[in-house]
């Protein structure tokens, strides 16, 4: 009976370990995650272990749609929902968050940020500014940007544009269980003057993007306040049919790229929802060709209404 009681229990840790394993990425191209070392300056700090749980259940997406989607519960220090979270997509406009932090990083203690940097810095946060995201891009190295928070956060799906043989921040690879890391590496861990510089701007994402984009898709239409925003959107095109003004609708505007990472239409929402930024909440998506850009927008945030996130008020 002991051998027995033995085997049986090597059994069932086998298949436990068996059911751990993780999925791959679902409909979207992968490359090879960059090795980065974090250098002697970096601050102590450092980004808390994400490892996602299955999800109680999983949520519908309309056809040909790719979708990554978490919500994590800081409260509870658990995933309620974790759903295709390795599976790489182009970044678009959320490598802006590593970009600032890039920037940031061996700044301490003071974290003080030159006078002529924190306007670009606020309103590459607020307003997805792209010019602003460049000049800093251009600044600090490029690849080199992603390479080394990569590395120093842990990130293992995100990979520079020169993974993609593409040279354009917005084509950096990274995943909804990465950018749930970069979230909790803020919230958690992050030095305070950083935090508070990165999430207060989050907190006061504007309506309308710079390049007259509406921005209030996904977490700010299905949810009251508090909540946090960092959007990312490409492939609709570089001048929207109706410019964004605050309280707008999004227009349509009919895409021409193909589905995948590189040339695919790509939405994202992403930030944080509830009291003390309870909430996480990621969700990515990828669009087939010839999707209006009010139709993606309705499809996400009706997705995101549809997801169970703690803390969080539904808007009316």
């Amino acid at each position: 009976m002991v051998l027995g009681r033995r085997v049986a229990a090597l059994l069932l840790g086998a298949a436990l370990l068996a059911g751990c394993q993780a999925t791959g990425p679902v409909g979207v191209w992968s490359q090879p995650s960059p090795s980065a070392s974090p250098a002697a300056s970096d601050p102590p700090s450092v980004a808390p272990s994400v490892s996602p749980s299955p999800a109680p259940s999983t949520f519908p997406v309309p056809a040909g749609v790719n979708a990554g989607i978490a919500v994590f519960d800081r409260q509870a220090g658990a995933f309620v929902v974790a759903q295709h979270t390795t599976a790489r997509f182009r970044s678009a406009s959320l490598v802006k968050l590593l970009i600032a932090l890039d920037y940031l990083w061996n700044r301490g203690p003071g974290y003080a940020i030159p006078a002529a940097d924190r306007p670009r810095l606020s309103i590459m946060l607020r307003s997805s500014d792209d010019n602003a995201a460049s000049y800093f891009w251009n600044l600090d190295g490029r690849d080199q940007i992603v390479v080394r928070m990569a590395g120093r956060l842990g990130l293992k799906d995100t990979t520079p544009p020169s993974a993609a043989n593409r040279t354009g921040w917005g084509s950096t690879g990274l995943s909804a269980a990465d950018v749930v890391r970069v979230y909790r590496y803020l919230l958690d861990s992050a030095p305070a003057p950083v935090r508070d510089f990165v999430m207060g701007n989050l907190h006061q994402s504007t309506p309308c993007g710079t390049d007259r984009y509406n921005q209030t898709f996904g977490i700010p239409s299905a949810f009251t306040r508090p909540w946090a925003a960092k959007q990312g959107w490409h492939g609709f095109g570089d001048i929207p049919a109706n410019p964004c003004t605050a309280g707008a609708v999004a227009s349509p505007r009919p895409v021409t790229a193909d589905v995948g990472i590189l040339d695919g239409a790509v939405l994202h929402t992403t930030g944080t929802v509830g009291a003390g930024d309870r909430s996480i909440v990621v969700v990515l998506t990828q669009h087939p060709t010839g999707t209006l850009f009010s139709r993606a927008v309705a499809e996400l945030t009706r997705l995101v209404r549809s997801l169970p996130v703690p803390g969080a008020v539904l808007a009316g």
